[in-house]
């Protein structure tokens, strides 16, 4: 079928087509690699969130501490400052949890 590809067409690659080429298996031992791999990896993005969100808490702390020092006419600089830190140490967040699905 013309403009088609072979994934479209329902037929198979060229490559898969060549005489003498198997089609590739699993090693179980590549696989078993690759599963102790990806624990390790989510044990580290869990360590990570954990290590942020400490810093989020603390960040927080900081910040409600500049916001009390402050009143209706004065914002300090110090308090927007520290607002886009947490804003972008939350979004990182965000970011580690939603790979970790």
């Amino acid at each position: 079928m013309p403009g088609l590809s072979f994934a479209q067409s329902g037929e198979q690659s060229p490559a898969s087509q060549l005489p003498g080429v198997a089609p590739r298996k699993e090693d179980p031992a590549t696989a078993n690699a690759e599963r102790e791999m990806e624990k390790k990896r989510n044990v580290q993005r869990q360590e990570e969130i954990k290590r942020d969100s400490e810093k989020l808490l603390e960040l927080a702390t900081e910040l409600k501490q500049y916001v009390d020092k402050t009143n209706e006419n004065i914002i300090s600089l110090d308090v927007i400052k520290k607002a886009d830190q947490i804003e972008k140490l939350a979004k990182s967040v965000k970011e580690k949890m939603k790979t970790a699905n």
